[in-house]
C-alpha cells in the first residue's frame, strides 16, 4: 500500500512552488506563456483573491465554459485554495445543456471565453441570461438561473454589459489580504467536494458527480507515480480540462509530482507533434483517436519524438496496432494504457511502464495501489471467478461522494457495501489483470447470442486497410440484433463489404460476421474523444430502416 495522502488542492499546488520554484510550471506556446511554480502560485493566489472578493464562499458551484486556456488551470488551482466548487462545463455544449448544467449544479457564477469552433459562447450565455445586459457586474438577478450573481468574460471584447472581465476580478482581488487567503486555505478540508464533473448522459440527464480534494489528490498522485512522474517531466496536455483525464490525469498529475504542464487549447495533431519536438515532452496523454491522427499526419515524420517517454492513452480501448505505433515510431517505450471513470476520480487499473507489451495491450492493467476492483455477476452479484465476464466493480477512498441532488442514481451506483456499479464488462485473470470487453449497454444479442463488439473490433483492426473500426448492434425483426461494422479505412484505400465478409470466413464464427458494413470519414463524438456508439445506432438504423 502507498497509503492515502490528506491535502487540499490547494496544498498541492504551495508544496510544488515551496520545494520545486524555479521549475517549469505552466507552458503554452500558443499564449507565448511560460512559468515557473513560483510565477504559476502567484498567479493562482491572484485569481483566489480575485474570487474572493466576488464574493464566492466556500462551497459556491463555480461553472467554467472554456477550452484549455492558462485561467482554467489558474482557476482549478485557486478553486482548490478558497473552497469553491469547480463546475466543469463541456466546450461542445450548446444553449439547452449549459442551462441545464448551470441550473442543476446551483452554479453561483460563470467563466467563459468569446467563442470556440462554431459556437459563440458569448452570444449563448446572454441567451440563457438575457437579464446581464441590463445589469451591473455583480448584480445579475435571472429568473431561469436564481442562484447566479456573476458572470466573468474571459477575451478581447471592450463592452460586456453585465460582465466582469477577468482581469477587473484579479484588480478586485487585490483588496484581500494574503491572511485572509491563508485563512481560508487553512479552514478547508480534504473531505470537502471541490469538483463537479458532469457524466456525458448517454443515458438521460447528465449527472453531476461530486468529487473531494482527497479522492483527485489521491487518484492524481497514484495516476503519475505509475507513469513514474518526477520534477524532471513535462507532460504535452491536449485532453479537454473540463474531463478528468485533463484536471486530474493531466494537470493536477503534474502539480503533485511538479513536472511542466505543457497545454494545447484543443487538440490539434499537427500542434500536437510540433509542441512534443520543441518543447521535448517527456510524456503525452491522449484516447486512442488522438495518437492515431498523429501517427497518420503526412508531416509525422518531420518531427523529432525521442524525448518521449511516456503517456497514457485511456478514455476508449486501445488498438494493438496503435498501441505498438506508440511505443516505437513515437519513443513512448514506457506508454501505459488507463481504465476508469468520472465516479472513481477517475483511474482504477493502469498497466505497468515495465509490463510486457502483450500484456499492456490485451489488458487495461491491474488496479492501483490503494484500490479494489472485482468481477461480479451482473445478474446475482456473486463474484465472478477468475477469466470469467462479469460487471466491474471498484471501492476505494477514491470513489465519488455522490451524483449532486440525485439520491437514487447515486443508490443504483454505489451499493450498500461501497462498491460502485461501473456497467462495464469485463475479466480478470490469476495475475489480477483487468480486460474490458463492453458496456453492459453495448452488447449486441443476436438471435440468443451474446456478441461483444470489443472483441469484433480487434478483429476487424487487423485487415491491413483499416484505420479505424466500431461495432454496433442494430434492431433487427428476425434476430433481434444484426451486426454493424463501420470502418473508417487508411488514406487512399478503397474496399468493399463482400472484401470484408470474405476476411471474416473462417476465422469468426458465423454469428458474429457483421451483417451490415459502412464506409465512413469518421464517427459521432463526445468533447472528451469518446466515440459515442448509441448516435452511431441512431445514426444507421435510420439509414437502414428508412
Amino acid at each position: 500500500m502507498s497509503g492515502f495522502v490528506n491535502k487540499t488542492i490547494g496544498q498541492v499546488v504551495q508544496d510544488a512552488a515551496l520545494n520545486y520554484p524555479e521549475n517549469p510550471a505552466l507552458i503554452q506556446p500558443e499564449f507565448k506563456l511560460r512559468q515557473n511554480y513560483r510565477d504559476f502560485y502567484i498567479s493562482c493566489r491572484e485569481t483566489a483573491k480575485g474570487l474572493m472578493a466576488m464574493g464566492v464562499q466556500r462551497g459556491d458551484k463555480i461553472s467554467v465554459w472554456t477550452t484549455n486556456i492558462p485561467q482554467w488551470v489558474y482557476l482549478q488551482f485557486s478553486l482548490g485554495m478558497i473552497g469553491g466548487i469547480l463546475v466543469t462545463v463541456n466546450t461542445s455544449y450548446q444553449s439547452h445543456e449549459l442551462e441545464y448544467i448551470m441550473k442543476q449544479s446551483d452554479s453561483t457564477t460563470l467563466f467563459l471565453i468569446d467563442s470556440y469552433r462554431d459556437t459563440s459562447f458569448y452570444d449563448t450565455v446572454r441567451n440563457v441570461i438575457p437579464e446581464v445586459d441590463s445589469c451591473k457586474p455583480g448584480n445579475l438577478v435571472c429568473s431561469k438561473l436564481p442562484l447566479m450573481k456573476n458572470v466573468v468574460y474571459i477575451g478581447t471584447k471592450e463592452n460586456t454589459p453585465g460582465m466582469f472581465k477577468f482581469t477587473d476580478m484579479i484588480n478586485m482581488g487585490k483588496s484581500i489580504t494574503d491572511q485572509e487567503l491563508e485563512s481560508r486555505m487553512t479552514s478547508l478540508s480534504d473531505q470537502d467536494v471541490i469538483n463537479m464533473q458532469y457524466t456525458s448522459g448517454t443515458t438521460g440527464f447528465p449527472k453531476g458527480v461530486m468529487l473531494t480534494h482527497h479522492n483527485i489528490v489521491n487518484n492524481a498522485r497514484m495516476v503519475g507515480d505509475v507513469m513514474g512522474m518526477t520534477d524532471k517531466d513535462s507532460l504535452l496536455i491536449q485532453v479537454p480540462l473540463f474531463h478528468c483525464f485533463g484536471c486530474v490525469m493531466s494537470t493536477l498529475n503534474c502539480v503533485y509530482h511538479a513536472s511542466a504542464m505543457v497545454l494545447l487549447e484543443f487538440f490539434d495533431p499537427a500542434k500536437a507533434l510540433s509542441t512534443i519536438a520543441t518543447e521535448r515532452c517527456t510524456a503525452v496523454n491522449g484516447v486512442p483517436t488522438m495518437f492515431v491522427a498523429m501517427l497518420n499526419h503526412p508531416d509525422f515524420d518531420k518531427y523529432d519524438m525521442s524525448s518521449l517517454r511516456t503517456g497514457i492513452m485511456a478514455g476508449a480501448l486501445c488498438p494493438e496496432e496503435t498501441m505498438n505505433q506508440v511505443r516505437t515510431k513515437m519513443h513512448c517505450a514506457e506508454v501505459v494504457i488507463a481504465f476508469g471513470q468520472t465516479e472513481s476520480s477517475p483511474v482504477m487499473t493502469m498497466t505497468r511502464r515495465d509490463d510486457p507489451v502483450k500484456l499492456r495491450v490485451a489488458s487495461v492493467g491491474r488496479l492501483l495501489p490503494d484500490i479494489e476492483g472485482k468481477i461480479i455477476d451482473p445478474e446475482t452479484g456473486n463474484d465472478s471467478p477468475v477469466n470469467v465476464q462479469g460487471e466491474i466493480v471498484t471501492r476505494s477512498a477514491c470513489v465519488m461522494s455522490g451524483y449532486y441532488k440525485m439520491p437514487e442514481a447515486t443508490k443504483e451506483t454505489i451499493d450498500k457495501e461501497g462498491w460502485l456499479h461501473t456497467g462495464d464488462l469485463g475479466e480478470m485473470d490469476e495475475n489480477g489483470y483487468f480486460k474490458v470487453t463492453g458496456r453492459i449497454k453495448d452488447m449486441i444479442i443476436r438471435g440468443g447470442e451474446n456478441i461483444y463488439p470489443r472483441e469484433l473490433e480487434e478483429f476487424l483492426y487487423k485487415h491491413p486497410k483499416v484505420m479505424n473500426v466500431q461495432v454496433v448492434g442494430i434492431p433487427d425483426k428476425k434476430y433481434g440484433e444484426q451486426v454493424l461494422a463501420a470502418i473508417q479505412l487508411k488514406n487512399g484505400q478503397n474496399a468493399t463489404p463482400e472484401e470484408f465478409s470474405e476476411f471474416c470466413k473462417g476465422k469468426i464464427a458465423r454469428h458474429k460476421i457483421p451483417f451490415y458494413w459502412e464506409f465512413v470519414e469518421s464517427y459521432p463524438m463526445t468533447a472528451s474523444g469518446k466515440i459515442q456508439k448509441f448516435k452511431m445506432r441512431e445514426m444507421f438504423e435510420k439509414k437502414i430502416h428508412s
